[in-house]
């Protein structure tokens, strides 16, 4: 544990060197930037709140930089573009389309969840694709800031649910599953591989049963939420919908524990079906986050794609036992030609 601690500790203030005294000024500037925005937010909300969305849309901007800025260089042009282009259309949408007050909380303090889930989204999101260990410490956070929402909504239990006992362990265990096995030439990627087709096959029939079954357990409970304005067709819909999620989110964090490039599949059947929630409930900030989730999907995919093209050794065990064969069989076969032709030339 100290050895690795001691390793992190370096790499940070590696990283801080590699910095130039322009970079440092503009950090130093856009937390100061970011300061200023709270304390006016905090003032504008005591008074009469007219201006508190704007201030909080700025100040999420600011720490979108703040975040991007000291590790620029890690990241290329493409995945700094993308998750500030995320993160401003986030805060330009939340703006458009404030929110309303529910069950007594004020429509201001669910948009600041709304931010603050989509930028924890989004920057887990960027980690993963670059097979980063560390996305899971950001999504410990990403499934607190979602459990509050939906515990505060009174909605979307099966997802809750899901997350409370199976992401945030999963998070942990997959942060340790990940240290455990980096790249052999780059320390700071892990190692990532692929299903078989019989395993997709099982994955897919479970998530079926479990769609149907979940789905019609939360039909039978009244989750007396007024995001639906009463439509109860509307809401047994969203029983189903978020039942499959939950089941896809399964599936997720599964291949995510062990490394599997499907996970990215799973994933952007789940933004899918989020995004439909989201518009269903009226959520249009949270579709930015989709709108990232299907963009970076793609990008991940590709990226976990030639890794593994790059190194074949990558498979799951089923597959990886098969190599093991054929490489067996290869290796007495060159044995057994050498045995023949040492018995030749004696």
């Amino acid at each position: 544990m100290k050895e690795f601690i001691t390793k992190e500790n370096n790499l940070v203030k590696k990283n801080w060197s590699q910095l130039g005294t322009k970079k440092i000024i503009i950090i130093l500037l856009d937390a100061i930037f970011v300061f200023s925005t709270f304390i006016c937010a905090f003032i504008d909300y005591v008074n009469d709140g007219r201006f508190f969305g704007y201030l909080l849309a700025l100040s999420f901007v600011g720490i979108g930089i703040l975040v991007i800025l000291p590790w620029g260089h890690r990241f290329t042009t493409y995945e700094k573009t993308w998750f500030l282009t995320i993160l401003v259309l986030a805060s330009i949408f939340s703006i458009l389309f404030p929110e309303e007050d529910m069950h007594g909380i004020k429509g201001v303090w669910i948009m600041a969840l709304y931010l603050l889930n989509t930028f924890l989204n989004i920057l887990c999101e960027l980690l993963i694709a670059k097979q980063s260990k560390w996305n899971f410490i950001v999504s410990v956070f990403v499934e607190l800031s979602e459990i509050l929402i939906y515990g505060l909504l009174a909605y979307r239990f099966a997802t809750m649910a899901v997350t409370i006992f199976f992401w945030l362990p999963i998070d942990v265990l997959s942060f340790i599953a990940w240290h455990r096995h980096p790249d052999k030439y780059k320390n700071e990627l892990t190692q990532v591989r692929t299903l078989t087709g019989k395993q997709e096959v099982l994955i897919i029939i479970g998530i079926i049963v479990w769609t149907v079954v979940v789905g019609y357990i939360l039909t039978l409970i009244d989750l007396g939420s007024e995001l639906f304005h009463g439509n109860d067709k509307l809401e047994i819909a969203v029983c189903y919908i978020d039942a499959c999620v939950s089941a896809v989110g399964i599936a997720n964090g599964i291949f995510i524990l062990f490394r599997i490039r499907e996970q990215w599949v799973a994933w952007f059947i789940y933004a899918l079906l989020e995004g439909v929630i989201n518009i269903l409930a009226g959520q249009y900030v949270l579709l930015i986050s989709k709108l990232g989730y299907l963009t970076n999907t793609t990008y991940g995919y590709i990226r976990w794609t030639k890794y593994i093209k790059e190194n074949p050794e990558m498979l799951i065990k089923g597959e990886d036992l098969k190599l093991k064969t054929i490489i067996a069989k290869t290796k007495a076969n060159i044995a057994n030609l050498k045995e023949k032709r040492a018995k030749k030339s004696a």
